[in-house]
Formats: structure tokens, C-alpha cells, sequence
């Protein structure tokens, strides 16, 4: 060992951060997919089984994607499944500290609300400072590597 100090520079945070979350998208969107798969045929099953007064429970349906994003930006990973296996976590833009709730609302309407207008403000990730999408920005959020802040948290002792 050189002895040598590892710094980290803010490009270190965002290095391939904007391929990633496209992969990570894409992983998410299947997992949804598989649970809304799951949840609609025990749903279906339960409303044959109640001779159709259970079908009104299928109106959660649509929620789960929602609930989906938003309950993943407040798990201890600060991630999605997805984003988490590609190694990406959402922190505060302001000190890299764990998204508050109120945050994570924001950025999960934000995000759908981009969706429904067919997702092209994403494109808006190409011209901004750490590749921060219209969702980050509002919410005040930044994709970072984990393995980046990791390192930034041993360098600095941050919590």
C-alpha cells in the first residue's frame, strides 16, 4: 500500500449513473410486472371464491407500481430492487443523507406524472449537472453509486 488518501470527486458519485438507471428501470418494470401477475390471479381466485363480491379488491391494482417506487425510496437502501442490484442509491442532493418522506412522495409523482406524458422531460437527464432527472429535481434527490458513497462515508466518517 502506497499510503496514499482516496479522494472521491463529485464525477466519481455519477460515473455511469444514467445507464444504470435505464437498466434499473427495466428490472423494476418486469418485478412489477410479476407482482401485479401474482397479486391480480389471488385477487381473481378471491373473487370467484366470494362469488364476485371480493372483485372490488382488485382496485389496488393499479397502486401497486406506485407503491412500488415509493416504498422503495424508504427502505433502508434508499433504492429500488433494480437500482439496488445495479449498485445505485437516492440520497439528498444537498448532503447525500437518506431521502425524507415527503421527498420520496415527490419523487415518485413526479416520476409518474413524467410517465404519463410518455416519458420524453427524462431526456432532460442529457443537459442537467449529475445527470438528475425532472423527478430529482423536484424532489430535490440525486442517483448516486453506492460503492462511491460508501467510500465518500469511510473517507469522511459522514453517517
Amino acid at each position: 500500500m502506497s499510503g496514499a488518501v482516496y479522494t472521491v470527486r463529485d464525477e466519481d458519485f455519477v460515473a455511469g449513473v444514467l445507464t444504470r438507471r435505464c437498466f434499473a428501470w427495466l428490472i423494476d418494470l418486469v418485478l412489477i410486472g410479476l407482482i401485479l401477475s401474482v397479486l391480480w390471479i389471488v385477487l381473481l381466485l378471491f373473487g370467484l371464491l366470494t362469488l364476485g363480491l371480493g372483485f372490488g379488491a382488485m382496485a389496488v391494482l393499479p397502486a401497486v407500481p406506485f407503491l412500488y417506487h415509493f416504498l422503495s425510496m424508504m427502505r433502508s437502501s434508499n433504492a429500488t430492487p433494480g437500482q439496488a442490484l445495479l449498485g445505485l442509491t437516492v440520497r439528498r442532493d444537498l448532503d447525500l443523507g437518506p431521502p425524507t418522506g415527503l421527498q420520496a412522495l415527490i419523487f415518485t409523482v413526479v416520476f409518474y406524472l413524467t410517465m404519463a406524458t410518455s416519458g420524453l422531460l427524462l431526456l432532460i437527464a442529457l443537459f442537467t449537472v449529475r445527470h438528475r432527472t425532472l423527478h430529482d429535481l423536484a424532489s430535490d434527490l440525486v442517483v448516486v453509486r453506492r460503492p462511491t458513497l460508501d467510500a465518500w462515508r469511510r473517507q469522511t466518517g459522514a453517517a
